[in-house]
């Protein structure tokens, strides 16, 4: 059965960024959804890029997922990966395997092997708009309340910036302290960095988060620059979490090829799909890392699709 027809839609949401969803259609009319990972003020990029593939993909067999994929990279993107065409590709590959999902009759899990797992856990995250270390402990407090054991938040004020004075250092670590305090031992607290540091100032900072028990210190540093995570993975002592700013399989190669993770969080929708999702999670399986895929998406096709791999693999 032959891909007829592929179109892309941005949804406006009035917040942080935009949604862009994909539809899928075949030769008899039965379609898919897609979604595709964007940043603020990307989404029109990320769906010109829909549009630009489509002619490559259109009349191709929409079970022959892998294949097209190989396609893509190799004659359209000339072997070159980026945020934007594998975000693209994402929304196509999952409409695919929303298709044949329905062809079959049959949850994508299944025909992706089979449920590891009946639950899938997952953590609280965001604390858009709280600027106070109380206002940040009382959200905390809240999403306990709420059933949530684990919660992850940015500690750190200021710009994303490779030096940190130490003042906002200092402020960081309280908030966390504070968070620690609330919620107590056996509340998992996971900090994102988003990048900022300079190896130095992470290894500095991730000793003292350490000291509060933290069970997650995500992207202290440039995640392209994997040396660099490495040498702090191995300085702190603490799991290190990277993936997001990661698209390519290559890249997650290489990530693992130098230890330089302890958990990998790749996005469904910017990675290129279900197929690479379950690619790079049986990369990381022999290497020790567990996998805890990102969802920076709608709470619709994009996590749907994350949880339908997550229920699969094993690690």
């Amino acid at each position: 059965m032959k891909i007829a027809r592929i179109e892309s839609f941005i949804l406006g949401t009035k917040s942080s960024k935009d949604l862009l969803f994909c539809r899928v259609e075949t030769e008899d009319g039965t379609y898919g959804w897609g979604e595709a990972y964007v940043t603020a003020g990307k989404e029109t990029v990320i769906a010109e890029c829909v549009k630009a593939m489509a002619p490559h993909v259109i009349g191709r067999g929409v079970f022959n997922i892998r294949h097209t994929a190989q396609i893509m990279f190799e004659d359209f993107a000339i072997r070159r990966g980026s945020m934007e065409l594998l975000s693209a590709w994402s929304a196509i590959e999952i409409a695919s395997w929303d298709i044949i999902g329905k062809i079959a009759g049959l949850p994508v899990y299944n025909m992706l092997g089979g449920a590891s797992r009946e639950r899938v856990r997952v953590y609280a995250n965001g604390w858009a708009g709280r600027s106070t270390i109380e206002e940040g402990v009382e959200r905390g407090r809240q999403i306990k309340a709420s059933g949530f054991t684990a919660a992850k938040f940015d500690p750190f004020p200021g710009p994303w910036r490779s030096y940190v004075d130490r003042k906002d250092e200092d402020f960081a670590i309280d908030y966390v302290r504070a968070m620690r305090e609330a919620l107590g031992p056996d509340f998992e607290i996971l900090v994102e960095a988003h990048r900022r540091f300079a190896p130095q100032h992470a290894i500095r900072i991730g000793r003292r988060l350490a000291e509060l028990g933290i069970d997650w210190y995500e992207e202290p540093c440039l995640a392209d620059n994997i040396e660099l995570l490495a040498e702090v993975r191995t300085a702190v002592g603490i799991p290190i979490v990277t993936g997001e700013a990661l698209y390519t399989k290559e890249q997650f190669w290489n990530c693992l090829a130098h230890r330089a993770a302890d958990i990998l969080n790749p996005d469904i929708c910017a990675i290129g799909g279900i197929s690479a999702l379950l690619d790079i999670a049986a990369m990381a399986q022999p290497n020790a890392v567990v996998m805890s895929p990102h969802n920076y998406n709608s709470v619709l096709v994009g996590l749907a699709a994350t949880v339908h791999v997550s229920a699969v693999i094993p690690n």
